[in-house]
């Protein structure tokens, strides 16, 4: 059974980081597309950030150039390092992932829904 659990959430003022983890377990396929979305009280869920099985990463404009996905294979996890947080990023945070045969179906129109998620963790920045 596919598990994610992620940590590393706090309270920080703007300007600051933090490192979120995702554990992820119960899988040994070789194929996936998994991401970091998050959910801000009265807003709908977006995604964030997505690092794919053949290493493609995305973000979505808001967070370019201040958050990095990346994955320890070794460590079964999954990283975003958030830097030069705003207000606005103030929200739970989730991993999400779904298992394809290839990352190639991770592309564009073809990317499917997640259906795996973790239990997500909250940010909260200050100004």
């Amino acid at each position: 059974q596919v598990q994610l659990a992620e940590s590393g959430g706090g309270s920080v003022q703007a300007g600051g980081s933090l490192r979120l983890s995702c554990a992820y377990s119960g899988f040994t396929a070789t194929g996936y597309c998994m991401g970091w979305l998050r959910q801000a009280p009265g807003k709908e869920r977006e995604a964030v950030a997505s690092l794919d099985s053949d290493g493609t990463t995305n973000y979505v404009y808001a967070v370019k150039d201040r958050f990095t996905v990346s994955q320890d294979n070794a460590k079964n996890t999954l990283y975003l390092q958030m830097n030069s947080l705003k207000p606005e990023d103030t929200a739970v945070y989730y991993c999400a992932i779904v298992l394809v045969p290839d990352a190639k179906y991770c592309r564009g129109s073809r990317r499917p829904d997640y259906n795996y998620w973790g239990h997500g963790t909250q940010v909260t920045v200050s100004s």
